[in-house]
């Protein structure tokens, strides 16, 4: 057994797509999908589901995955509530080099930020920077580096 994929349901997969390469080091791997048929339907509970988007290699692995999938529905709901603190999936965390400068890049293409970028000390001596923000759809991201 392995871990495969998240997957995140957008309003605009080409935007939200396009915010994870330029900002978070996502990349290609040739696995677009144009999806649609009885199969899906059946899969999905959606009558005439039809879901276009891609599979992007996480920054920090080989084309053997995981990956971050990014669909849209020609019909997508509305979620209304994307606390940090609500049940369920909450947020994506990526390890980055410098948070500060991440986080400008994510707020330079049309991302935000939740809370303060703070700074931690373990009891074990190791030492972190954070910050919570999120991507152009709403999405919770995490900035992390450890030293």
């Amino acid at each position: 057994m392995r871990y495969a994929h998240t997957n995140i349901i957008a309003k605009d997969s080409a935007k939200l797509i396009a915010f994870y390469k330029e900002v978070l080091g996502c990349r290609s791997i040739g696995e677009t999908r144009d999806l649609r048929g009885d199969w899906l339907d059946r899969m999905t509970g959606v009558k005439n589901a039809h879901i276009v988007g891609e599979h992007l290699c996480l920054p920090g692995y080989d084309e053997k995955h995981p990956t971050l999938e990014i669909f849209s529905y020609d019909e997508v709901l509305s979620d209304g509530n994307r606390g940090i603190n609500r049940c369920g999936f909450a947020h994506l965390a990526f390890e980055v080099d410098d948070v500060a400068y991440t986080l400008k890049k994510v707020l330079a293409n049309g991302g935000g930020q939740i809370g303060d970028l703070v700074n931690a000390e373990y009891t074990d001596g190791r030492k972190a920077q954070f910050v919570y923000a999120t991507d152009i759809e709403g999405n919770i991201i995490e900035l992390q580096s450890w030293s």
